[in-house]
Order: structure tokens, then C-alpha cells, then sequence
């Protein structure tokens, strides 16, 4: 325990009591202070906080119900013990309700102090270090946020170029957007743009993923819930829609979030008021809405996974960001911007990319899109030898031959009867990708001598 962590100021107006008590905390190591008077013992709190205060409730000069109310304000992380002779059931509750960590009356057993003690400090070092996990985890959030808005003016392709100039065009007002794509496309890149050039800048953006939770919770994460709501609901928890006043709310995955919860946040959207789970008081909700999913819009309203009118709500602006492989000018750019990044983690000079495996990122369909093409670029910095990247170091879907990759997409869209020549054609295609196009190889896997293979390859028009 730091020695911070084990200052204790004790407010007491019996003199006896202040000295048996700085005695005993004394011979166990840590560092008692003592004040006789609240007035004395709040300059003691404002210059050098403790980590610990024993507050008697009766004092010549203040109310110590009232001074409890006023340390917990001022000093949060400050934990109070009452120690007092004036022990009562409404007292106790009435600290406790206040924030007191624990209470005690006199006399006390040594023992039983002690322990509370410890428990009181082991308290504070929680939470002290909850807050210093949740202050870098925040840092952490930031600067991922601003290198993948960093990574959005990093376009070529005309249909992202126009996609910009709508984002500046409307990011400053408060109309609600929503985004779609495929998984992978950049949905959130381009939410954090839109927060990061609006007017709620200056506020963090809060997001929520409504596929990340199980449906019975994206309510209570949403709305919030006041103690007592439900079983488990032992504190108050203000939900997204609090934490996102006077900023952006980023529903993502809004096709997955339950069909009578989106009639409830229809509500909020139209009222701008909300109930938190539990509550009878109806609270303010000031933000600014921006949606995403992967799911098509016709498919996703006639499958009632997206509520027409919630849809409507939303949809003052809509923004499609095309697949990679529909916008391949994108790729040299984001792979240089991937390259100097993963470089710079690794600590490694940034590699050069083979004019034949650059071919390979150019010609690859990406159906991760510019996810897939991300975690593509971090492997192979790390396999990266002598300052280069060639064709052995990109993934293995990577470095198959195209008409291989066309017939695998072709196989997932096409899920109705096939001929014999249809099925045959496939299974030369499926051995030559398990084989990553070597002939001699995929003719063995079949069962067929090469020249046999060489033949077919001819009548079905497979070239690599």
C-alpha cells in the first residue's frame, strides 16, 4: 500500500479519543492526523485529502451528517468512516445513504476498527485504479478514433470523393444519418468523421453495438435503469442516451436492435425525452443520431428486422459507402497509410511492397473489404524481410489466381441446380484453390492425370 494510501485524518472533538486512535492506527503503519473541530479538519481535507476519515457525527462546530455530505462532494475518492456514541438504525442508514464506507460506535473493538480500515483503503486503490483504467482506456479510444478519421480523406475513387463532399456538407447540422455497407466497408470511420466535423465535436462520440449484446440487455444499455429495476440492478447505471447528451450517439448494427425496442427509441427520437428502466421521471434526451448496418435496406425492412418508421426517422441523410473491390483507386493509398502505420508499431522501417504483389492487392476481391485489407497489410509488415513485401508474404487468399477467386464467389451466389459440366467445372476450380493453382498438384487431388486436367482447364475455360 502507498503511503498516499494510508493517511487517515480523524475528526473527533474528544481529545482521548483523537490520541488512543492516532496511537493505534500509528503502531500499524499508517499515518493518522487529527483535527478537533470540523473547521480544522476541512483545511486538512482541501490542502493534502486523506485517504481515509474517522468523522464523529456530534461536533462543536458542524453537523457531521453534513460535513459527511460535503467531503464526499468535494473528495470522492475519500472514504469516511462515521465513529461516533451516537449509534442508531436511522443514523447508520442515513450515513451509509450518504456515502459512508462503514459505521461504527463507540467504544469499538481495535480489532474491528482495523479491519474496516483496511477494507476502506482497499476500497480507495480500487477505485483509484478503475478510474486510471477507464482514463487510458478513454486515451486509447481517442487515438484510435483520430487515426481512423485521419484515414478517411485518404480516397481516390470518385464515389468516395462525392460521399466527402456530402459528409462536409452535412456533418454540421443536427439531421440524423444513416450508414450503410458491407461489413468492413468503414461504417464507423466514417460516423467518427461526421462527429469529428460537427458541432458536438468537443463532446466524445458514444457508441453502442446492438449486435455485441444479448437483446435483453440493449435496452438496460440504452436507456439506463435506476437501482432495484430488475435483479442485478444494484446501483443506478445512466445508460448510452445520458452519456451521449450534448454529443453523437452511434447506433451500429440498428437492424439487430429488437423490433419493440425500436418503437421505443422512436419515441425518443420524436419526444426527445426518455424513462430510464424503473424510473418514474422522465429525462431530457439531447443528441444526435447516427446509424449503420450491413444488412440491405429492402431486405432488412421486409424481414421487420428494421421498423419502417424508425427507418424514415433516421434516413434524413443516407450514405452507401461502396465495397473496395467497386473502388480499387482506394487501394494504393490505404495500403500506404496501413504500411507506415503497422511500421511505426513494430518499430520497423516501412517496407516496400513488389510490383507483382501489389498486382495481387489490386486484382484480390476483398470481401472483408478495407478491414480485410488492413489486417492483409499488419501480417505481412510482420513477415516483411529485408525492408520488402513479396507474393509469399501476403495471406494465402491473397495469392490465389483470380479466375480461382471469381469462381469462389460465384459458388456463394449461385445456390440453385447445377449440371454435370457445372459440377464437374467446380471441382476443378476447388482443387486448383486447395492446391493455390500448382496443376500437378490438383490433378492428383482429383484423381486424373495432368494432360486430363490440361483438357478440361481448356473446355471450361479455366486460365491462371
Amino acid at each position: 500500500m502507498s503511503a498516499d494510501n494510508r493517511r487517515i485524518l480523524i475528526i473527533d472533538d474528544e481529545r482521548p479519543i483523537l490520541l488512543t486512535l492516532e496511537a493505534l492506527l500509528g503502531r500499524h503503519g499508517y499515518q493518522p492526523e487529527t483535527a478537533a473541530t470540523a473547521a480544522y479538519g476541512l483545511r486538512v481535507l482541501k490542502n493534502n485529502p486523506p485517504a481515509l476519515v474517522l468523522l464523529d457525527l456530534q461536533l462543536p462546530d458542524a453537523d457531521g451528517l453534513t460535513m459527511l455530505d460535503q467531503i464526499k462532494q468535494e473528495h470522492p475518492e475519500t472514504q469516511v468512516i462515521i465513529l461516533t456514541a451516537h449509534d442508531s438504525l436511522s443514523n447508520a442508514i442515513e450515513s451509509i445513504k450518504r456515502g459512508a464506507y462503514h459505521f461504527i460506535s463507540k467504544p469499538y473493538a481495535p480489532e474491528e476498527l482495523l479491519s474496516l480500515v483496511e477494507k476502506a483503503l482497499e476500497k480507495r486503490s480500487l477505485l483509484r485504479e478503475t478510474e486510471a483504467l477507464r482514463e487510458k482506456t478513454q486515451q486509447l479510444e481517442k487515438r484510435l478514433e483520430i487515426a481512423e478519421t485521419r484515414l478517411a480523406p485518404v480516397i481516390k475513387s470518385k464515389a468516395m470523393q462525392e460521399l466527402q463532399e456530402l459528409i462536409n456538407a452535412m456533418a454540421p447540422s443536427e439531421a440524423n444519418v444513416l450508414i450503410t455497407g458491407e461489413s468492413g466497408v468503414g461504417k464507423e470511420v466514417i460516423a467518427n468523421v461526421i462527429h469529428t466535423r460537427s458541432l458536438r465535436a468537443s463532446k466524445p462520440m458514444v457508441k453502442l453495438n446492438c449486435a455485441a449484446f444479448p437483446q435483453a440487455m440493449i435496452e438496460s444499455e440504452l436507456f439506463g435503469y435506476v437501482r432495484g429495476a430488475f435483479t442485478g440492478a444494484m446501483n443506478d447505471f445512466p445508460g448510452m442516451i445520458a452519456e451521449a447528451s450534448g454529443s453523437t450517439l452511434f447506433l451500429d448494427e440498428i437492424s439487430e436492435m429488437p423490433p419493440e425496442l425500436q418503437t421505443r427509441f422512436l419515441r425518443v427520437l420524436q419526444e426527445r425525452e426518455y424513462r430510464p428502466l424503473g424510473s418514474t421521471k422522465t429525462l431530457k434526451a439531447d443528441f444526435r443520431v447516427v446509424a449503420a448496418t450491413n444488412r440491405p435496406i429492402p431486405e432488412a425492412l421486409a424481414d421487420n428486422r428494421l421498423r419502417a418508421d424508425l427507418y424514415y426517422r433516421l434516413n434524413t441523410f443516407q450514405i452507401e459507402i461502396p465495397p473496395l473491390r467497386e473502388r480499387k483507386e482506394d487501394i494504393p493509398p490505404l495500403v500506404t497509410s496501413f504500411l507506415k502505420r503497422f511500421a511505426q508499431q513494430l518499430g520497423k522501417a516501412e517496407p516496400e511492397i513488389m510490383p507483382e504483389a501489389f498486382q495481387k492487392l489490386l486484382d484480390y476481391q476483398w470481401p472483408g473489404n478495407v478491414r480485410e485489407l488492413q489486417n492483409a497489410m499488419e501480417y505481412a509488415v510482420v513477415l516483411a524481410r529485408q525492408g520488402q513485401i513479396s507474393v509469399k508474404e501476403l495471406p494465402a487468399e491473397v495469392q490465389l489466381p483470380v479466375a480461382l477467386q471469381k469462381s469462389e464467389r460465384k459458388a456463394h451466389m449461385n445456390g440453385g441446380a447445377q449440371n454435370l459440366d457445372d459440377l464437374e467445372r467446380n471441382a476443378i476450380l476447388a482443387a486448383l484453390a486447395q492446391c493455390h493453382g500448382n496443376k500437378k498438384k490438383a490433378a492428383q487431388v482429383l484423381g486424373i492425370q495432368r494432360p486430363t486436367l490440361y483438357n478440361k482447364m481448356k473446355r471450361y475455360a479455366i486460365e491462371l
